[in-house]
């Protein structure tokens, strides 16, 4: 159980600072992170630092270099800061810093040390075995000061060498308490004084109470006293001096720590660590530089207990043995019995001699604490540090006991035998399996993984051991756990190889093959599984699986294969199967839809119905134009796979979300979407659903103008999808990088790119990124003179509304028909605003204004024209899509109110400059940007560049219009 996790800043008196602490952190520096022991220069004299050598620091950490960097903590360090700029000004005071082992108190006492250069400065680090010892804190502390001791009143210093053993004379511990509130009021004259004493808990007690007396008395004088202890201060001898609570870290703190104790650790790690640490800095530097077994993590994984390292074990485990050996068992009790159940815990401590004493012991302790019938320790670390701390004997002892305490039907009764087991133990196995199998109807598939897991390895016979671990391993893929999966699957293999593996693992070989972004590969595994799988929604999962697969590769005789099976199974998934599988064609040709496919005035209502594995990949879903009841039906389905934590799919429908919502105009939910997807498939190593995330991260930016980050996207997948020949994503790639250069003025650099989505035999030839990149594509080729080719891609288009009625589609066949036509556009142009459904797709629609604004701003109808172009400006701007924003802006400016600018050709040409005059001349021969380049000794994409602010001034698109206006006509 995790209680009082939440930062607390406590300050007495309440005049302190204003609470609230950030939860920012130290970090350690390089001595700290390597455990090197460095030397403290010990001097006599004023301003040096009065320290005695010691290996190491408080809460189990190494010590580290005066001075290491931290990393926030701005309202504890402000605190200190502040008293020692008091001491300075002559008056003092005293802190107490608490909190758990290893948390950052001894970090915040190096800090305060290394910004007192200026003071006499007395430190000293408790250690356990000194405890018992009366005065050896105070021998610590004040051992440099020795021969200062003389100069006290005689009854002081006769006392104060008694305490420190210099003298047999016995000794009074409040005259002791005055002789050093002198001595130290003494130094203080000729220069402040700063005292610091670590791990405070285990100062004797004649020494804490002389340092309560001190600390409670020093005000009137320049010494600061600041001490750090594991407790509650309120309990301790430091009652009535102000005092910090240290607590965990923030995530973000967290990971700048990480950042500098092993700064190659990838993402995903990082997260992991993070989360397990709960904060605590030293639980981080473990957990960064293991001392354990590699193993160790699948180890953890596998017992669902992250793992603490031997400093914090150590830590942890001085404080537990202080305590009476029943007191020590129901520590030991309350950290095995992970659901944090007061009343079992409490019963198996009564079983095993750990009555209500006990009880009270460990609750005075601080070390539990009880809210209603839950019971908890301080802190997620200090339950695993005892748990991990107590020896084999101890747990197995206490789950013992704990399981005596369980029905029979319990789940954790089966976890706490299964503790117990030694070997083999198939009735242990058969309960873990039974666990298992609730936790996943549960959605708890880390839990449902752990237990399959353990139940393996409980199994007596190979087969059973064999088809557990199948089961393990899915749940550890849906569980997010990519790498453990792929070896249980392995080991399941190797155990016993057969059917049993695709049965119980549902498919899972073809299904890691696909994520990983091997799609040929995949397809063979899922349709060899399909044959072993009997039951229907598994068989539909795969078989759709397979499809998206051939889909990604544009192979159509595999989509063929997959679909064949799927209708020969026996799949009842409602009525119209074959018409729902017709939406993964992309086939043009009108032959190609089998004869129930839906048509546009029911395809809404079926895709909202379809189970999920029957919607086609998200680019075909826009294609089809089911876009909008595909994305409904997918966010219904999110937070059913958030709560049942489903990582792989949740990845999955995120990636999907985020390119349908591009779609829609909703930038700022894809982003998230893909955002967050992406964190998921790079934790999965899913690299095929990591570039669908970022394929749909290029397309914005590629919208939005952010050429470097279109160009980052698209090289990471492309890295990958070339090699593979994963075209659905070579394809997308391209479709990206082709926008961001039309929508910049490069449109002969645009048609480069776009033209590859349709050639034969390029890896990133794709019909469905060739259609949905149509009217991108036949704008680049009109603009750069190539009609022929933009004539061809309005056919293509033109063919797929016949066969599917997409607005989407029949909106662009008209604006390319339109740009096509000249003189006579107005028609089309009005035919594709009036599209029913157009205005669902934004970015297009505003397209659609912005060609229709220029083309009346040509035919001098300017009032029109801004009409048009306003309802786009204000589209682009809404979205954040700056290029055509700016394009948009620029053609208002040329529809200013009549006899406001000139008209004429010759006026206009003025306006460029020398180099725009030199290009447009050269561009009007019908030259192309880089036979132009070439000419002027620029490169072609400062030619699109000057040609995109010809246009631009001239209030022209083509060079068509160009040729004319160096003709001396006028502009069509």
């Amino acid at each position: 159980m995790n209680y009082g996790h939440a930062l607390r800043f406590r300050l007495r008196p309440p005049s302190d600072p204003d609470g609230g602490a950030d939860q920012l952190v130290e970090g350690g520096g390089l001595a700290e992170q390597r455990g090197l022991d460095l030397p403290v220069i010990s001097a006599g004299t004023a301003g040096d630092d009065l320290e005695p050598s010691h290996g190491r620091h408080g809460d189990g950490a190494p010590a580290a270099a005066a001075g290491a960097e931290l990393f926030g903590r701005r309202e504890e360090t402000s605190v200190l800061e502040g008293l020692l700029s008091q001491a300075r000004g002559g008056r003092g005071g005293a802190l107490v810093l608490w909190g758990e082992p290893g948390i950052g108190k001894s970090a915040l006492l190096r800090h305060v040390r290394s910004r007192a250069a200026d003071f006499v400065r007395l430190s000293h680090t408790a250690t356990r075995p000194e405890s018992d010892l009366a005065f050896a804190g105070l021998h610590g502390l004040l051992r440099p000061l020795a021969d200062r001791v003389e100069s006290l009143a005689t009854a002081q210093a006769a006392a104060v060498r008694a305490a420190l053993g210099l003298s047999g004379e016995p000794t009074e511990r409040l005259v002791v308490g005055a002789a050093v509130l002198s001595l130290l009021c003494g130094l203080a004259e000729r220069q402040p004084v700063l005292v610091v004493v670590d791990d405070g808990q285990w100062l004797d007690e004649p020494t804490a109470q002389c340092l309560g007396f001190v600390a409670r008395r020093v005000r009137a004088h320049p010494v600061v006293v600041v001490l750090a202890d594991h407790s509650d201060p309120a309990a301790r001898p430091w009652e009535g001096v102000a005092d910090v609570r240290v607590d965990g870290l923030s995530d973000e703190s967290a990971r700048r720590l990480l950042a500098t104790v092993a700064p190659l650790t990838d993402h995903a790690t990082t997260r992991n660590m993070v989360r397990e640490a709960g904060g605590n800095p030293l639980a981080l530097h473990e957990l960064a530089t293991p001392e354990g077994e590699p193993d160790d993590a699948e180890h953890h994984r596998k017992s669902g207990r992250p793992p603490v390292g031997p400093r914090l074990r150590r830590a942890f485990r001085a404080g537990i043995e202080a305590l009476s050996p029943p007191a020590q068992l129901l520590t030991v009790l309350a950290a095995a019995e992970e659901h944090g159940d007061r009343l079992t815990v409490q019963r198996a401590g009564r079983a095993s001699g750990a009555g209500d004493a006990a009880w009270e012991e460990v609750i005075n302790a601080g070390l539990l604490q009880v809210a209603g019938n839950r019971v908890g320790f301080r802190h997620p670390v200090v339950s695993r540090a005892v748990y991990e701390g107590c020896g084999a004997g101890a747990r197995r002892r206490a789950h013992r006991a704990l399981a005596a305490t369980m029905p029979d039907g319990a789940e954790e009764r089966a976890w706490h035998l299964a503790a117990v087991a030694h070997d083999r133990d198939e009735n242990v196995a058969r309960l873990l399996e039974r666990t298992a199998a609730r936790s996943r109807l549960r959605g708890a598939t880390d839990a449902a993984a752990r237990a399959w897991w353990r139940a393996a390895e409980l199994s007596a016979a190979p087969i059973d051991a064999s088809q557990r671990l199948a089961e393990a391993a899915r749940a550890s893929w849906d569980a997010g756990w990519a790498a453990t999966a792929e070896r249980l699957l392995d080991d399941a293999e190797r155990l016993a190889p057969g059917a049993h593996i695709a049965r119980r693992s549902r498919g899972l070989r073809g299904i890691m093959e696909f994520a990983r972004g091997m799609p040929e590969t995949a397809h063979h595994f899922l349709i060899t599984d399909m044959k072993h799988i009997s039951e229907p929604g598994t068989a539909l999962e795969l078989g759709t699986l397979a499809m998206r697969a051939a889909w990604s590769v544009g192979r159509g005789d595999l989509r063929d294969s997959a679909l064949e099976l799927l209708l020969a199974g026996d799949v009842e998934v409602g009525t119209g199967l074959p018409g729902t599988l017709a939406w993964w064609s992309d086939d043009v040709s009108a032959d190609a839809a089998p004869a129930d496919t839906p048509d546009s005035g029911d395809a809404a209502a079926r895709a909202r119905t379809a189970v999920l594995p029957l919607l086609p990949p998200a680019p075909l879903a826009l294609a089809w134009g089911i876009d909008k009841p595909m994305v409904d039906a997918l966010r219904r389905r999110l937070p059913h796979l958030r709560r049942r934590s489903e990582r792989a799919q949740l990845a999955i429908a995120l990636a999907r979300t985020a390119m349908l919502d591009n779609a829609a105009g909703r930038w700022p939910q894809a982003e998230s979407s893909a955002t967050e997807g992406l964190r998921l498939a790079e934790d999965l190593g899913a690299d095929h659903i990591a570039s669908l995330c970022r394929t749909s991260l290029g397309w914005l930016a590629a919208a939005r103008g952010d050429e470097r980050a279109v160009e980052e996207a698209t090289a990471r997948t492309l890295e990958t999808s070339l090699p593979q020949g994963v075209r659905a994503l070579s394809a997308a790639a391209h479709w990206n990088r082709g926008m961001a250069s039309l929508f910049h003025e490069c449109p002969e650099e645009a048609l480069d790119i776009l033209v590859r989505l349709t050639e034969p035999g390029h890896g990133a030839a794709h019909p469905t990124f060739a259609l949905l990149a149509a009217l991108d594509t036949a704008e680049a080729a009109m603009r750069v003179g190539r009609n022929d080719l933009a004539d061809e891609r309005v056919r293509v288009l033109e063919a797929w509304v016949r066969r599917t009625g997409a607005p989407w589609a029949r909106c662009a066949a008209h604006v390319t028909r339109a740009l096509l036509a000249g003189p006579c556009a107005e028609g089309a142009f009005r035919a594709a605003l009036d599209v029913p459904g157009a205005r669902s797709h934004p970015l297009l629609y505003a397209r659609a204004q912005l060609s229709y604004g220029e083309w009346l701003r040509r035919g001098r109808r300017r009032t029109d024209a801004r009409v048009q172009i306003g309802g786009a400006i204000e589209v682009f701007g809404r979205l954040g899509a700056e290029p055509l924003h700016q394009r948009a802006q620029r053609e208002r400016d040329l529809t200013g109110a009549p006899g406001r600018r000139g008209s004429s050709d010759t006026r206009a040409m003025n306006r460029l400059t020398a180099q725009e005059q030199r290009v447009a001349q050269l561009a009007a021969e019908q030259l192309t940007n880089r036979e132009i380049g070439v000419q002027l000794r620029i490169s072609h994409r400062t030619v699109g560049h000057h040609l995109g602010n010809v246009f631009a001034k001239l209030g022209i698109n083509t060079r068509t219009e160009l040729s004319h206006i160096h003709a001396g006509s006028e502009p069509p």
